[in-house]
């Protein structure tokens, strides 16, 4: 006689019996594998690094001292081989740095022996010492030409706030012309002028007594907008008309643009009794190919 109770009924074949937590398990989502268990672990860390570094930064090989790497402590290289960090390696063991290499023999240098690049060279690894944040030749650079005489120039641009935004509209106009025109060339007027009051014969040899003398109210009889593209100015420096011109074409070539100018007159505007504009009025000259 076979007794049924409420357990479940047992096969006679015990190949072919099952328990409940097996069919269960038929049913379960696969466990995702762990990379131990596929065989991907990532290396443990710290990573140990050879007392003879070889380099793989952007496709050039380098080798080096891992001192010399860890030389300035607050620098990326610095950390990126303290053994904190993993670095992957090339199929030859190079440890690879993805960033253009072109350079990166003049940072070695410095962080070697503190031998600076040539001046040719200097914009470009001042570039490289930001990215690679390396304080100590920063400052060295920075004290250095052509970097150093750019500090100078920043510090006389800085007294004009708007002057990049000038730069940005001087190129917009230019392209917006050549291209309406189907022309190769653009032409532009620009105002460069340093004082903001104007100045006659009739001023000249008073101009510093009448600027000062002048109300409120009679200074804005004086304020006005010379009919040209863009104006720069005024600013207070010793640094004159000819030297902000200079700023501006060097900077548009340091961006690819060829310019030339000339000056063509000067504002003619009649602003009160004798007392006339003349700002100097530049034409520029923008060619695209």
């Amino acid at each position: 006689m076979v007794v049924v109770t409420g357990q479940n009924k047992v096969s006679a074949n015990p190949d072919d019996a099952m328990s409940s937590s097996d069919a269960e398990d038929d049913f379960q989502e696969p466990a995702t594998p762990t990379a131990t268990q596929a065989g991907q672990a990532l290396p443990l860390l710290p990573q140990q690094f050879p007392e003879v570094v070889p380099l793989n930064v952007g496709g050039m090989f380098f080798t080096t001292r891992l001192s010399t790497l860890r030389r300035y402590e607050d620098t990326m290289l610095a950390a990126m081989f303290s053994g904190r960090h993993y670095i992957p390696t090339d199929a030859e063991g190079r440890y690879f740095i993805d960033r253009d290499g072109t350079y990166f023999g003049d940072i070695l240098n410095f962080l070697r022996s503190g031998d600076l690049p040539p001046r040719e060279r200097v914009r470009s690894v001042y570039k490289e010492a930001q990215y690679y944040s390396i304080g100590p030749l920063l400052d060295n650079l920075e004290d250095i030409q052509p970097l150093k005489g750019e500090k100078v120039r920043q510090a006389f641009l800085g007294l004009m706030p708007y002057y990049k935004d000038h730069l940005e509209r001087i190129i917009e106009i230019a392209k917006l012309r050549a291209m309406q025109r189907k022309a190769r060339f653009a032409k532009l007027k620009v105002c460069v002028f340093k004082e903001e009051m104007p100045i006659t014969p009739y001023e000249c040899p008073h101009f510093n007594s009448l600027r000062f003398e002048r109300s409120e109210s009679e200074t804005k009889l004086f304020e006005h907008h010379c009919e040209v593209d863009v104006s720069f100015g005024p600013w207070e420096a010793v640094a004159d008309v000819y030297d902000l011109l200079h700023c501006i074409v060097t900077d548009l070539a340091a961006r690819g643009i060829t310019v030339d100018h000339q000056c063509i007159g000067v504002c003619d505007k009649h602003l009160i009794n004798h007392y006339y504009c003349k700002r100097p009025i530049y034409e520029f000259k923008i060619t695209w190919w």
